[in-house]
């Protein structure tokens, strides 16, 4: 592609509970819908914006609506129900038209201005995929910052990938990528390991991010929980192999109990209380058992998600309203 030709840009934005911050969010971008020039002399423009209502409690079928109809680069696109934020996002990543596809979020933290220099990231060495690096803080409140922190680096060591760590929902991805991934993806794989898995060169691009506008955040700590345990189960298979090096020490650690009992037995060193031991021994092993059957489960249900062919998503041609309050 030649670099004085524009780079097109699709912004893709899944919309939850934006009635109060897209259109704050829409005007910021509004300046990179003209022709830009980024501080390393890349042109791009941003060709289209596609929001996805992903059917949130508020009116954002109504801001969306205003929206479209006021911004011509807007474009709206409807699902059928509440699918979360990485289904959403693939959406939009499907009907993205632009030689780039960016994804944000709706709540403003995101700077648009920083697309240009997410660009020149990926210009300069050829990049497929830019993740924004934050140099603050985000600004969630601690509590939740710490345990993104802990859950972050429990997935990075316990599935062998650093890069991992590092994702955000702030991404500057190809468009062959992106359409290919949203075309072909199955239900239930978390967005981010989908795009590792055909994704050659990954970089990031530090940013700052900013305060949250007068929104209040979508994610409790049980959704957040899932999503952490959705990211384990679809990275791949190093899960079950610690279930399988845990049975392995929990059959040499029982060897090791069984030896020591017999010695103490004739030695008659001291005396061996039966029931005790039993119920102690029993009770540890039936939890091992238990939890790697749970495991394997759970692998088992994203299989047949995915084997049964349930959608990942399902466009609308009309919004869905939430039910009128009484």
């Amino acid at each position: 592609m030649h670099k004085s030709s524009p780079q097109r840009i699709s912004i893709v934005i899944p919309v939850y509970a934006a009635e109060r911050t897209l259109p704050t969010l829409i005007e910021e971008i509004v300046p990179l819908t003209k022709p830009q020039t980024s501080p390393a002399g890349n042109a791009f423009v941003v060709s289209e914006v596609l929001l996805v209502h992903d059917c949130g409690p508020d009116r954002s079928d109504l801001t969306l609506e205003s929206l479209t109809a006021t911004f011509p680069f807007s474009q709206a696109i409807w699902l059928s129900r509440n699918y979360g934020q990485h289904a959403a996002t693939m959406a939009g990543m499907a009907s993205a038209t632009g030689d780039w596809v960016v994804t944000m979020d709706e709540d403003g933290q995101q700077n648009p201005a920083d697309i240009g220099n997410m660009l020149d990231y990926a210009m300069a060495s050829s990049l497929q995929l830019v993740y924004a690096q934050p140099t603050n803080p985000p600004p969630h409140g601690w509590l939740r910052n710490f345990f993104s922190r802990v859950a972050k680096e429990i997935s990075s060591r316990l599935l062998g990938n650093r890069t991992i760590g590092r994702f955000n929902s702030f991404r500057l991805i190809s468009g062959e990528i992106a359409r290919t991934l949203a075309a072909y993806c199955g239900n239930g794989v978390y967005l981010d390991v989908g795009l590792f898995w055909i994704t050659g060169r990954i970089g990031h691009c530090p940013i700052r991010l900013r305060n949250e506008l007068d929104r209040p955040s979508g994610y409790s700590y049980l959704k957040l929980l899932g999503h952490f345990w959705n990211l384990i189960l679809t990275t791949g298979t190093r899960p079950l192999r610690l279930i399988t090096i845990m049975g392995s020490f929990s059959i040499v650690f029982a060897m090791m109990i069984a030896t020591f009992v017999l010695y103490q037995k004739f030695t008659n060193q001291i005396p061996v209380q039966g029931w005790a031991s039993t119920v102690t021994v029993v009770a540890f092993f039936s939890g091992c058992i238990l939890t790697a059957l749970g495991v394997i489960a759970e692998y088992m249900a994203v299989t047949m998600g995915i084997v049964m062919g349930k959608p990942l998503y399902v466009v609308s041609s009309q919004p869905t309203r939430p039910a009128p309050r009484r």
